[in-house]
């Protein structure tokens, strides 16, 4: 099986509560001289989020989450970066595609119809994301019968929405939502079968980056999870995904292209590496013609399963 060339998302939260980085870059200047440097570290585009999605955040008026947003966009993507704006909401996201945003990253998978609409109008990319319940609420007590093959059948039946209301379908990615409504288990199981997401056919985008299972797993703090965020993303490329949504972009950059000519067997140096380390070209987001999608799962029954205590993801 080929191995997909791996195509790095640089985080750029504008936001005062994200788990990670909240309030570093809420000055908008500050935020888009980040996104730049991040671009320059290799990142092939750049998720600007003005409303944490973390375990527990307060929701943000729509007029706030614009004010946030907006200007960032706008100045990536006037000094040329590939941006994509990671909201909820359909003001917003229309608001960042005005600025220049190319790519909708919308955690409850266009769920809103006028999302869905403005997506399909507009023919823009689109990152379909799990999420049980929602940021208040998803890791109350996240259950499933089988984690892998529900993920997989809302995800397809989220694409299948999208497709029917016009979105294309090269322009729809996946990503399972690691950490949104699942436990550590859950997040392992998923990484481990991600295999399984794969074979739907669409690319499949990961978001690993510093998250808490990967403290509770190693016991570091946040800023402190950046070799549990390489060993995820080295092993989610293994398993075919395509998209890498980190908050680290050289040293992830630099892991997944080891990983990628090793799966592959084969390396060729471009031009460009032959004569610098300076890697600023940009990836567009792959097709799928060339992809098999695998048999589409059942639907079980979302009733609970697991008498099990659920651990923060």
């Amino acid at each position: 099986m080929a191995t997909p060339s791996p195509i790095v998302m640089g985080i750029v939260n504008v936001t005062p509560d994200s788990f990670s980085d909240g309030g570093r870059w809420l000055d908008p200047a500050a935020a888009i001289a980040h996104g730049l440097q991040l671009r320059d570290d290799g990142a092939d585009l750049l998720d600007v989020g003005g409303e944490s999605t973390r375990p527990g955040a307060a929701a943000v008026s729509e007029e706030e989450e614009r004010r946030r947003v907006v200007p960032v966009v706008a100045g990536l993507a006037d000094a040329g970066a590939r941006v994509s704006v990671d909201t909820m909401k359909a003001t917003v996201a229309e608001a960042a595609l005005d600025a220049g945003a190319t790519l909708v990253n919308d955690v409850t998978a266009l769920r809103d119809s006028a999302m869905v609409r403005l997506v399909a109008d507009r023919d823009c990319d689109v990152c379909l994301v799990h999420m049980q319940g929602d940021p208040r609420t998803m890791q109350e007590n996240p259950r499933y019968d089988d984690v892998v093959a529900d993920v997989a059948a809302f995800l397809l039946e989220r694409a299948d929405a999208a497709m029917a209301a016009g979105v294309r379908r090269e322009r729809i990615i996946l990503d399972p939502g690691i950490g949104f409504g699942k436990t550590v288990q859950h997040n392992l199981e998923l990484l481990d079968r991600l295999h399984e997401l794969v074979a739907l056919g669409f690319p499949v985008l990961v978001g690993t980056s510093r998250k808490s299972f990967l403290g509770r797993i190693a016991g570091r703090d946040t800023d402190d999870r950046l070799p549990g965020t390489i060993a995820t993303n080295v092993l989610a490329l293994a398993r075919g995904a395509t998209i890498f949504r980190v908050h680290d972009v050289a040293p992830v950059r630099d892991a997944l292209a080891v990983a990628a000519a090793t799966l592959a067997r084969t390396w060729t140096p471009t031009p460009d590496e032959t004569t610098t380390t300076s890697r600023t070209t940009t990836s567009t987001i792959p097709t799928t013609s060339s992809t098999k999608a695998g048999p589409r799962p059942s639907s079980p029954s979302r009733s609970p399963d697991s008498p099990s205590t659920p651990t923060t993801g």
